[in-house]
């Protein structure tokens, strides 16, 4: 009987969220590509759109929509943050400094940027464990440039695959319900 009580608790154990004390995404902070605390609270009240970003990858034209539907939607709420990544093909080398220097002279990136960071496996941010938990199995990162859309209320809304181009029809009709929603 011991036994059997010892693997259900193990069980239990195994399948209880990591991030379980977690309730919305502000209550995750990364470090900014400056070096600076980039805690997600800031931005309570705002759509959030959180993408693993890298310099040498072939989605990387993507930053180029991403800027735009920040440019778009910034001023109606919508904060879109990069979150650079070495975990796909080593496609993120850079140092801080270099990553930063090419978003800004290569695709004129103004919306925040996150210090490179881990979004996959045992070693992910927190935020990305609890976003690939919110998202499901299908739903974490598989490859740059994957996306998560965050509501005002810091809830997970949707995520969307590296194919999905930030200005395309699902990325804005999403992030403009998500806009146009009162919470909090």
């Amino acid at each position: 009987m011991r036994i059997i009580v010892f693997i259900l608790s193990l069980i239990f154990l195994a399948s209880t969220p990591m991030t379980a004390s977690a309730k919305t995404a502000y209550d995750f902070a990364f470090t900014g590509i400056d070096g600076k605390p980039l805690p997600l609270a800031q931005f309570e009240g705002k759509v959030l759109l959180v993408v693993n970003t890298a310099s040498e990858c072939g989605f990387t034209p993507q930053y180029e929509g991403l800027e735009q539907l920040w440019k778009t939607y910034g001023e109606k709420g919508l904060v879109i943050v990069g979150v650079p990544s070495n975990d796909f093909g080593g496609q993120e080398p850079g140092s801080s400094e270099e990553i930063a220097t090419f978003c800004k002279i290569n695709y004129g990136v103004t919306f925040p940027l996150a210090d490179k960071t881990v979004v996959k496996g045992d070693a992910a941010h927190p935020f990305y464990k609890w976003a690939g938990e919110q998202a499901g199995l299908m739903g974490r990162p598989k490859w740059n440039f994957h996306k998560y859309l965050i509501g005002r209320d810091g809830r997970f809304v949707d995520w969307f695959s590296t194919q999905t181009k930030p200005t395309g029809p699902k990325i804005k009709a999403a992030v403009e319900a998500a806009l146009s929603s009162t919470s909090p």
